[in-house]
């Protein structure tokens, strides 16, 4: 699931606070999978925008009017249906 990312490449930093509970709650569920806190909220993170983004959230952005209701709008009226004839 996870990517290898270059561990000298410069990353952004995220931080997030959380209620002590939650905290307990990721400790213990890190545990249970026997990695870091970081990596198991990495992970949910990743499969989470996979689920919310699909393709997306892989960097790979597919651009069609399903995807983007702007694009739709844009691509598909009158005007624009005379480049599909060519």
């Amino acid at each position: 699931m996870g990517r290898s990312v270059d561990s000298t490449a410069r990353r952004p930093r995220i931080s997030v606070d959380v209620q002590p509970e939650v905290r307990r709650r990721l400790r213990i569920a890190a545990a249970r999978r026997d990695v870091s806190i970081r990596q198991y909220v990495l992970e949910a993170v990743e499969e989470r925008l996979h689920e919310d983004l699909g393709e997306e959230a892989d960097g790979m952005l597919t651009l069609s009017t399903e995807s983007d209701p702007v694009l739709a709008a844009l691509w598909d009226n009158p005007r624009d249906a005379a480049y599909d004839e060519l």
